[in-house]
């Protein structure tokens, strides 16, 4: 083990035995359902049902592949990820060219207007994720934060619904889009943090893990390319605020509704809680912010995997703002941003199943540094543009796709692995997940803004609904290597941050 696989110290030597610290969690699993001898049973820490005790890790019993979780609640839980697909594709993909190109706001301007926002997330997030474990250790569910938000659609609509006195002043309306983005960020922080924290609530192993996550990923594919399939389409090309408010009406309510079902599975998959207990006089855990900072600087494989996705998720949100702006002023077709992000979505459908089977054989951080490295390709191929015609640009976004499922499959598969193999963290996980989707809340505020950035230095102008304007050429210099070289520098530096990463490894190497 080299000098940075030494600051390891906090894992356990998965050889030596454990006190189990998941009795609560493996007594609700399917496979002890009933049977008054296993449940809770410390001798029973080598069934493969029970393979995520942090005792196991790296252990064969850690193997199991999950399929004694029931399906029907799996692809109920699973299901809750379409409705976030909407939210996360949406806002990402529309709302810099909504600014932009329907409200005259200025490249600089839309950028902040998007960034700031995300910034109140970092302190959010973390937040959201410890009043989600004081939830549980209250009430043994997290469903009441769930169901908080549900309130998200309102949230989505009001996005949009810019009032015409406002959309009237540039910088107005600049600051109605970042106020409501505000809100709708904190109702979905209060879904996405312990809906995501359910998979490590589970007692269930390294691949039953992914394979958990696998069917999540499969399904908010689904909701990604709902939302990146028909946003564009409902939306038009810009020509007014109202297509934008019927849009987001539409999807809000596609939201909503899949967010109450994906209550539903979290409730089937998780044991019921046990309402004789004594609830605690308070508080298990300190601050939130101290919170974060512990489970940051106690948890190394953790850290490196944050620090990885921080730039994977600025990619893929950088890519998915562009994706208007290459369609319009670089391949000369305003209507094929649908087509492109169909592409870019569309093959994760097939490939998630591929990318599972995969990583049975080759682990999940071999995997994930090959997707790192295919889209890198895949992002250069795209700086082709017009010159190749359509076909490239569509297959290299066809490969960015590809990539885009296992993206989004191991890292988040990768979490629950950090958590199980450091003993007695799993009281902690809504701290965890909190650290981690506000990661992903900042990657997809950066990639924006970085995009936007760009657009500024290039010259871009801005424009209102209906207008026409010329732009320069430097400004089509940056809307192209903004979408393509940028991307692939920022994933380049990813694959070399995920390179450190080593738990992987004691998952996969028999003891």
């Amino acid at each position: 083990m080299n000098a940075a696989a030494g600051s390891e110290a906090p894992l356990p030597d998965d050889r030596a035995p454990a006190a189990r610290t998941d009795l609560a969690t493996d007594a609700g699993n399917p496979a002890d359902a009933g049977n008054p001898t296993n449940a809770g049973n410390p001798t029973n820490a080598g069934n493969p049902a029970n393979a995520g005790n942090p005792a196991n890790a790296g252990n064969p019993a850690d193997a199991g592949d999950g399929a004694d979780v029931p399906r029907p609640a799996l692809l109920r839980y699973a299901l809750g990820s379409a409705g976030m697909g909407v939210y996360v594709t949406v806002p990402g993909l529309l709302l810099l060219y909504f600014l932009t190109d329907t409200l005259g706001v200025t490249p600089w301007l839309a950028g902040l207007a998007l960034l700031v926002p995300k910034a109140v997330d970092i302190v959010l997030h973390p937040f959201v994720g410890s009043l989600s474990d004081r939830e549980r250790a209250r009430r043994g569910t997290r469903l009441r934060l769930l169901t908080a938000g549900c309130a998200l659609a309102p949230a989505f609509v009001a996005l949009f619904a810019v009032p015409g006195p406002v959309a009237d002043r540039p910088w107005a309306a600049a600051v109605w889009v970042a106020g409501w983005f505000v809100v709708a960020n904190a109702l979905f922080a209060a879904y996405q943090v312990p809906y995501l924290a359910t998979p490590t609530d589970m007692a269930i192993g390294y691949h039953g893990r992914t394979r958990v996550l696998s069917f999540r990923m499969v399904v908010l594919t689904v909701g990604i390319l709902v939302g990146g399939a028909l946003a564009p389409l409902l939306a038009g090309e810009g020509d007014s605020v109202g297509r934008y408010v019927v849009m987001a009406a539409v999807l809000g309510v596609f939201t909503v509704v899949f967010q109450y079902v994906g209550i539903g599975g979290v409730r089937d998959l998780l044991p019921a809680p046990d309402l004789d207990r004594p609830a605690p006089e308070r508080a298990p855990h300190g601050p939130a912010l101290a919170q974060a900072r512990d489970v940051l600087r106690g948890n190394r494989p953790f850290r490196v995997l944050v620090s990885c996705y921080l730039l994977v998720s600025t990619t893929t949100h950088l890519v998915l703002a562009g994706l208007p702006y290459y369609a319009r002023h670089e391949l000369d077709r305003p209507g094929f941003t649908t087509v492109l992000m169909a592409a870019f979505v569309a093959p994760a459908l097939l490939t998630t199943p591929l990318w599972f089977r995969l990583s049975r054989s080759w682990g999940k951080q071999r995997c994930l540094l090959l997707c790192q490295g295919l889209f890198v390709a895949g992002a250069l191929g795209l700086a082709t543009g017009r010159a190749a015609g359509l076909v490239v640009p569509v297959l290299c976004t066809l490969v960015l796709g590809v990539c885009f499922a296992g993206l989004q499959l191991f890292p988040f598969s990768m979490v629950p692995d950090t958590v199980r193999a450091v003993g007695g963290e799993t009281e902690r996980t809504g701290a965890y997940t909190g650290v981690w989707t506000a990661t992903e809340a900042t990657g997809a505020a950066a990639g924006p803004y970085l995009y936007s950035a760009a657009l500024a230095v290039g010259g871009y102008a801005a424009a209102r609904a209906g207008e026409e304007v010329t732009q320069s050429g430097g400004a089509h210099t940056a809307i192209l290597l903004g979408f393509t070289l940028l991307p692939a520098l920022l994933m380049a530096a990813a694959l070399a941050v995920q390179s450190r990463y080593r738990l992987d490894a004691r998952f996969t190497t028999p003891r």
